[in-house]
Formats: structure tokens, C-alpha cells, sequence
């Protein structure tokens, strides 16, 4: 399922990604990559709030969930960067609203489906509400950190505070 899922994004990003300015990009691919790399660190183990699940054909291969985790990392977030910023709006707010809309979607499906076929685990309240909530402040915050990456860096750090004390995130993570 892995695999499909990769070939998608490389596709998409062939397809409509900004493969001629990447290194415009590649600050906020490493934002992307360094968000999903400090939950790991942190809540992997000891308290996680999602996991990856390798389907039949994923275990068939020795794909882990840190695989999966790594393969997101190395592919899906790159190729979304290059699309997603490649091709943002500039000017009107509503316009740039319906665009952070539409990719909100596509992650939406993208987590739903995963979930439907067991791809994924929710753990300690967390659902797909709440990585619909995210992924809207998520590519809000990317679109953002394109422009201005330290107050980037400044709403994430406090979106993180707010979502370890809405968890109840216990202090035992700092290992």
C-alpha cells in the first residue's frame, strides 16, 4: 500500500511539482520533515497519538512503521512541498483559503482510506477530527513558513504546547 501511495506523490510531483525552484522549497521540506521527526522522538514509544501499521502486503516485505514513517518522510512530504508551495496562490486570501482547503482534503482522504485499510492506528484520543484540525494549521503554517520561517517556527512551538496539554502529554516522554 506503501508503495502505491509513493508512486502517487512522485507522479503528482512530476506531474505539477516546482521541480525548477526546489531549492526555494527545500527550507520548509527540512520544517516539514524535522515536525514529523521531533513527534517520533517524542511520543513514538512512550505516548503516541498515531502510528503506522504495515498491511499484509507491507509485513510480506519487512516494511515496519518505522519504515512507512521514514518512506512519508522521504517522499510524501518532499513531493507534497513541491506541489503545494509550487503552485499557491498569490493575492487573494480566498483564494489561498480554498487551496490550504483542497490539500487539507487530500490528506483527509489520504489518512481515511490508510485508516479504513488498518494503515494506521489513533491512540490516546486522537482521531481523524483532530488530523483534519491539524492538517489545516499544518499547511497554514507551511504556507507561512515559505514567507516568514521564524514565526513559523514561534506558532508551532506554541500549537505544540497546546496540543501536549490537550493530551495530557506526560512529562515521562523526555527519556
Amino acid at each position: 500500500m506503501n508503495y502505491i501511495y509513493g508512486f502517487i506523490y512522485i507522479f503528482a510531483a512530476w506531474k505539477w511539482g516546482d521541480w525548477r525552484n526546489w531549492r526555494l522549497y527545500y527550507p520548509t521540506i527540512l520544517f516539514f520533515v524535522n515536525g514529523d521527526l521531533l513527534y517520533h522522538f517524542l511520543l513514538f514509544d512512550h505516548f503516541p497519538l498515531w502510528r503506522f501499521n504495515p498491511v499484509s502486503i507491507d509485513e510480506k516485505n519487512g516494511i515496519t512503521s518505522v519504515h512507512i514513517s521514514l518512506i512519508i518522510m522521504m517522499i510524501k512530504y518532499p513531493c507534497t512541498i513541491l506541489i503545494y508551495l509550487g503552485n499557491f496562490p498569490k493575492g487573494k486570501l480566498s483564494k489561498q483559503f480554498l487551496y490550504i482547503t483542497f490539500w487539507v482534503m487530500i490528506y483527509a482522504t489520504n489518512e481515511i482510506i490508510t485508516h479504513l485499510l488498518g494503515g494506521i492506528k489513533h491512540y490516546n484520543g486522537w482521531n481523524e477530527w483532530w488530523s483534519i484540525s491539524f492538517d489545516v494549521v499544518m499547511f497554514s503554517v507551511l504556507a507561512l513558513h515559505h514567507y516568514k520561517p521564524v514565526i513559523s517556527w514561534i506558532l508551532s512551538f506554541i500549537y505544540i504546547i497546546v496540543l501536549w496539554n490537550l493530551f495530557d502529554v506526560p512529562s515521562t516522554v523526555f527519556r
